[in-house]
């Protein structure tokens, strides 16, 4: 049997797997390791020498470090209540049209998101705050939670993106860049599911019925509130693009000034501390659990040739960059079926990111379309959160809405699914979409 033809198997071990619903790491490294292990010929030396240089090599990499911290960030944000500031300020302005409850939530959570870098954080976290005020205003299960589901995956488009770290880790690409380049698309997100909230209340007035209007008075006591956490963001993205900071000192800061907020902001005790270390603790320990898989994969399909046997298969079809692109894009909405963001990212961009560099797309320099693909991945990625059977911010939020069936709120997510696709679209066929931001900083 060919090399090529065990990568295809070690795929297909990997399906089994995650069918038999074992956890994603473990999946990843048990395929990994069985294919490494039959063509290095079972030669047990050789493996165990290759898993100790394996581990060492990741988890000694300094770049790591902006994980756990970007997650301590979102901790202190999540225990210190920072998410029910974001929502009152969002709620205050917009809160009193038609629709204007669940605008706020979608708008809450891109702050949020802003603040977190995770999408079921987010989903978590601005369920308990805005879905009691929801279904208190009598919005219908289906647009409450569907919105709510969907407003959750701006948790990882908005920057900083723990899946956007691990990109720029895979394909040594400054971080700076992608999260100057999520910002445009992050706002294009939360813009989409605004207009598609429009869209129902305006077909169904019923839907999302209009809540009270703010005094102004209320409205400046909540703009006050999220002024120190604006500011952390505006900190924390222009500290690594202007280059005052790397990547790892920037959510260092951003931590540190987001735990000095939930304490300035009173009910942030000792206990809450702990949940934090404890939250981040738990994050990272199955973050690095998945890496470990993921490159005990990854070195199994490098030493098949699979990656660049696709690689030069593909630029040697003659087919068009767009259909191969649109291949890509397929592929990672049927991944989203049956696994999670992060190792999506972790197994495909090893395989997809050569191809993708070796095909011209508009022009765009090596650069550019190295930015370019990795926002675009992020994208579909984050669908896969909401899209059925998985949908994991679905379930989330689901579980929280004891009186909305689970099928209900699927059904309300399918309009904001089809905002995603519009803007898929359109990132695919106007670069500029995503490079605008990093040429004028540039």
């Amino acid at each position: 049997m060919s090399h090529t033809s065990i990568g295809y198997l070690v795929f297909v071990g990997l399906l089994v797997l995650i069918a038999a619903r074992t956890p994603i790491g473990i999946a990843m490294f048990t395929a990994g390791a069985a294919g490494y292990c039959y063509l290095i010929d079972w030669n047990w030396t050789v493996f165990l020498a290759s898993l100790k240089n394996l581990a060492y090599a990741r988890l000694s990499n300094y770049d790591l470090a902006v994980i756990p911290l970007f997650l301590l960030m979102g901790q202190f944000a999540t225990h210190g209540g920072l998410s029910r500031g974001l929502f009152n300020f969002v709620g205050a302005f917009i809160g009193h049209r038609r629709g204007g409850i669940a605008y706020a939530a979608i708008g809450a959570c891109a702050g949020f998101g802003a603040i977190c870098g995770s999408s079921v954080a987010t989903a978590a976290t601005m369920g308990q705050v805005a879905l009691p005020e929801l279904r208190r205003h009598g919005y219908k299960g289906s647009l409450a939670t569907g919105a709510l589901a969907a407003g959750g995956t701006l948790g990882i488009l908005i920057p900083p993106s723990i899946p956007l770290v691990i990109y720029a880790i895979l394909t040594q690409e400054s971080i700076g860049k992608l999260f100057t380049a999520a910002v445009v698309p992050g706002l294009l997100a939360t813009l989409g599911y605004m207009i598609v909230v429009r869209i129902i209340v305006s077909r169904d007035p019923e839907a999302g019925p209009a809540g009270p209007k703010a005094s102004w008075s209320h409205r400046l006591t909540s703009l006050l509130g999220v002024i120190p956490i604006l500011l952390v963001f505006v900190i924390v993205i222009f500290g690594i693009y202007a280059g005052w900071t790397n990547a790892t000192e920037a959510a260092a800061v951003g931590a540190a000034a987001c735990g000095a907020i939930a304490v300035a902001k009173g009910g942030f005790g000792w206990r809450a501390f702990a949940d934090s270390l404890l939250g981040t603790a738990q994050s990272t320990a199955m973050i690095m659990l998945i890496l470990l898989g993921a490159d005990m994969m990854n070195t199994a399909l490098a030493v098949s040739q699979l990656p660049a046997e696709l690689a030069s298969t593909v630029s040697a079809s003659g087919l068009p960059p767009l259909l191969v692109i649109a291949g890509i894009l397929l592929i990672y909405l049927f991944l989203g079926c049956v696994m999670d963001s992060l190792a999506m990212i972790l197994l495909t961009i090893p395989i997809f990111y050569p191809v993708v560099m070796g095909l011209d797309f508009f022009g765009l320099s090596p650069a550019d379309k190295s930015v370019w693909f990795g926002i675009l991945a992020l994208t579909v990625v984050e669908i896969g959160l909401i899209h059925p059977p998985v949908g994991l911010n679905v379930y989330i939020i689901n579980r929280m809405a004891k009186d909305v069936p689970l099928a209900e709120t699927f059904k309300g997510v399918i309009p904001f699914l089809a905002s995603d696709l519009i803007r898929i679209v359109a990132l695919v066929l106007f670069p500029a979409i995503s490079l605008f931001l990093v040429r004028y900083a540039g």
